[in-house]
């Protein structure tokens, strides 16, 4: 039985509260992998960055309202952020970002080898294989969030900031 009028779109179900054990579990992940990238030296902006790139990429404005927020109160710059979406055209961003900004892309297309092997060859040069391998766990982990937020159509909820 379908739980909309014809015409309208059916409503979404939240599927993190439809699903809260699963949902917990993947929150539990997430957990790990932000320990598991501040042991390997990977800086919270740099996490951040990963996230609100990730996000950009599957369209998911839940995602990109929560992360903007992190990001800031990380320390990361207004301006930074307005121009992440283009981010290999600037000089703003570090090496290491970078690198972790090309590995973040590779995992949320993991189909394009060639993508792949560019990142890996460009984050060898400036990452440790800790910080590799965190980097990757932090896009796999925005990548399944995005998917949960976008599934479930996650409002933005309303900011009273200029």
């Amino acid at each position: 039985m379908s739980n909309h009028t014809h015409g309208s779109p059916p409503r979404r179900i939240f599927i993190d509260k439809q699903s809260p054990k699963a949902f917990h579990a993947l929150v539990q992940a997430s957990e790990a992998v932000r320990a598991t990238a501040s042991e390997a030296g990977l800086d919270r902006i740099t996490v951040e960055l990963i996230n609100l790139r990730v996000s950009q990429l599957n369209g998911c404005a839940y995602c990109l309202d929560v992360h903007t927020g992190a990001a800031l109160r990380a320390g990361e710059s207004p301006r930074r952020l307005g121009i992440l979406s283009a981010w290999q055209d600037t000089g703003s961003f570090t090496p290491s970002e970078r690198a972790a900004l090309a590995l973040a892309e590779a995992a949320t297309d993991p189909a394009n080898a060639a993508t792949q092997t560019s990142a890996y060859e460009a984050a060898r040069q400036v990452l440790s294989e800790d910080q590799i391998s965190a980097a990757i766990w932090v896009a796999i982990t925005i990548n399944a969030f995005n998917r949960v937020s976008v599934m479930s159509k996650h409002p933005v909820p309303p900011h009273h900031d200029k």
